[in-house]
């Protein structure tokens, strides 16, 4: 770790929404006989220093996120700014913001956070941008696009709050570091925070599971994702990627969408039956 990437983050996951009954098969490959599950939601808060970052920012039930939380089946809902409040922290302190992707459930909210810059890849940005200017036949590629987050971003670039990192970025704040990691979406990125437990990952959507990391028959052999507009080449080799960063130490890797819900770390709070863990 070179002196300029010598920070401490501390990490927490914090889980706020949950989907019901959603079929297993519809995110991990080769699941179909697997039934159907209840998939938490969450996103990240970190910090080192003067730092208050977040990678993804879950949604709101407000507008066209609202209409989005009942389409995907999405009933178990709490804010994710009560969250952040529950450790002390307001919107108006987030300085930095990291982007996964683009999906609503991941920037959902990202117009809530007035002094933050926003880090996210220019493939992914632009990517959606050129899809939804498809025809209306190509509407499958973004119905998980919430048009209203687009407009957020277009408001934040224009106050000169937006960064496109184009591949990875060392150090794009000291010891966190993004990496590109596409497949699911054109242009995702996966952040790698130095912490006192050492590396760790904040997946984003390149995973779901373990199960994408070890092979169903815990093998080794890397399982696509089912939810993708990317490639399944693109989607093995971030695999790849995020299980070098973490030198193969999987409880070093923070998924989002964990259907454990993170019970290899420490509990700080629950808040109406959410879970707010320590991850470093």
């Amino acid at each position: 770790m070179s002196p300029q990437s010598a920070a401490n983050w501390e990490v927490f996951v914090l889980e706020y929404a949950r989907a019901k009954d959603q079929p297993i098969a519809s995110l991990i490959n080769g699941t179909h006989d697997q039934g159907v599950m209840d998939t938490p939601f969450s996103f990240v808060f970190a910090r080192s220093g003067d730092r208050n970052v977040l990678v993804d920012t879950g949604f709101m039930r407000e507008g066209l996120g609202e209409e989005m939380s009942v389409r995907f089946g999405v009933p178990e809902w709490i804010s994710p700014l009560r969250l952040l409040g529950e450790l002390g922290v307001a919107p108006e302190d987030i300085t930095d913001i990291f982007l996964s992707h683009a999906h609503f459930d991941h920037m959902g909210s990202v117009h809530k956070f007035p002094n933050a810059h926003l880090y996210i890849q220019k493939s992914e940005l632009l990517s959606w941008h050129e899809m939804l200017t498809l025809p209306k036949q190509f509407d499958y590629l973004t119905a998980i696009i919430n048009p209203d987050d687009m407009r957020a971003m277009f408001t934040a670039s224009i106050d000169h709050r937006v960064t496109l990192l184009d591949g990875d970025r060392e150090n794009a704040l000291p010891g966190l570091h993004a990496r590109l990691g596409p497949g699911h979406t054109m242009g995702q990125q996966f952040i790698v925070l130095e912490t006192a437990r050492g590396p760790m990952v904040v997946a984003g959507d390149c995973i779901y599971s373990r199960v994408n990391l070890t092979g169903h028959n815990h093998d080794g052999a890397y399982v696509p994702l089912n939810n993708t507009v990317g490639s399944v080449y693109d989607q093995l080799m971030t695999m790849d990627r995020i299980k070098a960063a973490v030198d193969g130490d999987l409880d070093r890797v923070i998924i989002l969408h964990d259907i454990d819900r993170w019970n290899h770390f420490d509990v700080v709070k629950q808040i109406d039956g959410f879970k707010i863990v320590r991850a470093a």
